[in-house]
């Protein structure tokens, strides 16, 4: 069965269903379990599925037999669950199963991306969206590259619009690529980014620069520095806050702290291991915003 996203409608997605959150938002387990009780929310009942045993292949692009051989498990892994469809959160997982995987190795499911599912069911949604948000105007944070694969800068500012008394405003602000980690090597290219974000923010008058993504996530937290009238929320967030779901975003308080070790706790470190937050997590939180 080719893997094709079933089209935005009632009932585009069945009552039980595969939500594959993929590896790097891991970092971000709120926006997982949060995700997750959306969709359980309005009808659908998830089994998440992420991590490194369900890797799409692209950390290991440059070996082509290892991301072959991730991917062609990963797909026999959703295969055997025998659930008709896998709910998408990452572009790139979703691209992936798109270009390679689902060619590659024959896939017995669907895909559909978390926001046409929301979308979809958007009637059952919008009557839990009860309770007041702490953002007056927001401003989404869009890119040009996956919205061409799914509508993510329609849906997802619709979604939000569904939340009472916040506005959504419009701007033609779109980043390149599908996510900021595809500009993030790139010389300048976030940091420009960033600073037509910014721009954008302040012509409109927002208070909220919402992320779609994980990776825009990480990167756009820190331009809360010195912005005491900003904050940046996933959109994820913004549903759970409207349907008084509590989360602490504790990714945004580590990467804003002025000691991240001291932020993230000893419980946290010894569980992490001292060498692994060394090497692996305490750089990124230090780094600096690019503007």
């Amino acid at each position: 069965m080719a893997l094709t996203s079933p089209p935005p409608g009632p009932g585009a997605a069945p009552d039980r269903v595969v939500f594959w959150f993929g590896c790097n938002v891991a970092r971000h387990g709120e926006i997982v379990r949060l995700a997750t009780r959306l969709l359980e929310a309005v009808g659908v009942a998830a089994d998440p599925a992420g991590g490194p045993a369900y890797c799409c292949g692209s950390p290991k692009e440059a070996n082509a037999r290892i991301a072959g051989a991730m991917a062609r498990r990963t797909v026999e892994a959703f295969n055997a669950a025998g659930r008709d469809t896998v709910v998408t959160w990452c572009p790139s997982c979703h691209m992936n199963m798109d270009d390679f995987m689902a060619p590659a190795t024959e896939a017995a499911f669907a895909a559909a991306h978390i926001s046409e599912v929301l979308h979809a069911r958007r009637d059952r949604l919008a009557p839990l969206l009860r309770h007041p948000v702490a953002v007056r105007r927001a401003l989404p944070h869009l890119h040009h590259g996956f919205n061409g694969r799914v509508p993510v800068n329609t849906l997802v500012p619709d979604l939000l619009r569904l939340i009472p008394g916040l506005e959504v405003v419009d701007h033609p602000c779109r980043a390149p690529g599908h996510m900021c980690s595809a500009l993030a090597g790139v010389p300048g290219a976030l940091a420009a980014a960033q600073r037509a974000l910014l721009a954008a923010a302040e012509e409109t008058g927002a208070d909220a620069l919402v992320t779609l993504f994980h990776s825009c996530h990480r990167e756009t937290v820190a331009l809360e520095r010195g912005r005491p009238g900003l904050r940046v929320v996933n959109w994820i967030h913004l549903l759970a806050e409207a349907m008084g779901l509590p989360f602490q975003d504790d990714y945004k308080t580590w990467r804003n702290a002025p000691d991240p070790r001291q932020a993230v706790g000893p419980a946290r470190l010894a569980a992490a291991g001292e060498t692994a937050f060394e090497r692996l997590v305490e750089p990124e939180l230090r780094r600096p915003p690019p503007v």
